[in-house]
């Protein structure tokens, strides 16, 4: 049987040595003893060198988007395709490829950028399941905590395209969209891949949340929806554009 790698930040684990806990698992857990007062202060050092690592490594990718997308999509799902669409596009548009370096959609955006020539990010994550970055990585930084990596991806990236995926790829997406609607960062475009996946999720945020006034009718113009990959690249880059340009007359 082949050993798979646990990767916990830069440290690589097989076997035996493969923890039956995530670092966040353990982090968020209050089960038990009150050994967390004393160990606590510490993981707070580990926190910190995960941030100060996440910055040293990205800090001069230049413009770049986040791909999203779901971990499970096999290499001969059209959505695998579209994926290595969107990270050709991207790159020949001028853009970074950010992805969560796994499987995949991820895998998919990863590739197309590769072989565009771009530049190829994955910010991996500990997990029990996962195995590691996927082989189209060119510059790749392995995270222990969801919240350091969030803060990597929206940090670093101008936009998002988010392909069809599961409960991950709908967190990230309301990560942006809720950063975006309540002004803790500048607004930037969220593009949604694929008109059929994506419709009964917008249908109830307008017959629900937006009848209930839950949100506001502007909210849902923060998110467009498309199955044209260069049309998706071509709001990203508008959108990039426009926003540049209004922070040049600020200036």
């Amino acid at each position: 049987m082949t050993r798979r790698d646990y990767h916990k930040g830069p440290v690589t684990l097989r076997g035996t040595q493969v923890p039956r806990t995530t670092t966040d698992q353990r982090l968020l857990d209050d089960a038990g003893p009150g050994d967390w007062v004393h160990s606590d202060p510490w993981r707070v050092m580990r926190i910190q060198a995960e941030f100060v690592e996440g910055f040293g490594a990205l800090a001069e990718i230049g413009p770049a988007v986040a791909v999203f997308g779901s971990a499970r999509t096999p290499a001969d799902h059209p959505y695998y395709a579209w994926g290595e669409q969107v990270g050709r596009a991207l790159v020949h548009a001028g853009y970074a490829v950010v992805t969560g370096g796994g499987p995949g959609v991820m895998e998919a955006a990863n590739k197309g950028a590769a072989q565009a020539g771009g530049t190829s990010v994955g910010l991996g994550i500990e997990l029990p399941f996962e195995t590691g970055l996927n082989d189209h990585v060119d510059l790749g930084v392995n995270f222990r905590y969801f919240f350091v990596r969030k803060t990597m991806f929206v940090k670093y990236s101008e936009g998002f395209v988010v392909l069809p995926g599961g409960v991950g790829t709908l967190d990230e997406l309301f990560e942006a969209f809720t950063l975006i609607q309540t002004g803790k960062v500048t607004n930037f475009p969220i593009v949604l891949l694929g008109r059929d996946y994506w419709s009964p999720l917008l249908g109830w945020l307008t017959s629900t949340l937006l009848a209930e006034g839950m949100i506001s009718a502007g909210d849902l113009d923060l998110l467009q929806v498309t199955d044209d990959v260069d049309e998706a690249v071509r709001w990203v880059r508008a959108h990039c554009e426009r926003r540049a340009a209004a922070e040049h007359r600020d200036v």
